[in-house]
């Protein structure tokens, strides 16, 4: 007697999204059109539009490897390092834009960071440093023109906050 396995089709957005985040990390994709079709495969039929949006809820970057640009998702648990071997300093251009155009201060205290922004863009701000790959940042916090940043395990403050200014091009 064979054994047939039976897949489960993913009928909610969260468990789609889940199919997307394995096929990312487990593989090589390069295009929408290679996820979508690596998807059909597994029985999830997708809209490009839909898949889409899917990668940008999902926080999906595409990122230069030695296998040509491909994309990536953040680790689980807060662990914003992308999977796959790829280098762990490489951080998003976006953030380094973002950083450029909003930080206005940046100060620590231990493995505190706070930093400064016009009014009202602390939380771009926050939300473009959780989506990087800015190693050594636990999580953020933001308020309207304020941003805590805390520092991880073995991680100075001062050491992000140097960071930080370094991508937004002072020190």
């Amino acid at each position: 007697m064979s054994e047939e396995r039976q897949t489960a089709v993913p009928s909610t957005k969260t468990a789609r999204q889940q199919q997307i985040i394995d096929i990312v990390r487990r593989g090589t994709i390069r295009s929408q059109t290679e996820l979508m079709n690596t998807l059909a495969e597994r029985g999830v039929t997708v809209t490009q539009a839909t898949l889409s949006r899917d990668l940008v809820d999902l926080g999906a970057v595409k990122i230069r490897t030695s296998a040509g640009s491909v994309y990536a998702v953040p680790g689980e648990g807060g662990d914003r390092s992308l999977e796959k071997g790829i280098e762990s300093e490489m951080l998003d251009s976006k953030l380094q834009r973002i950083l450029e155009e909003l930080l206005v201060s940046a100060t620590s205290s231990d493995n505190l960071v706070v930093l400064r922004t016009p009014p009202g863009a602390a939380h771009y701000l926050a939300s473009a440093i959780d989506h990087s790959v800015f190693h050594g940042v636990l999580g953020t916090i933001a308020g309207d023109d304020t941003i805590l940043v805390i520092a991880g395990d073995g991680v100075a403050g001062t050491d992000l906050v140097d960071r930080f200014l370094e991508l937004a091009g002072g020190s």
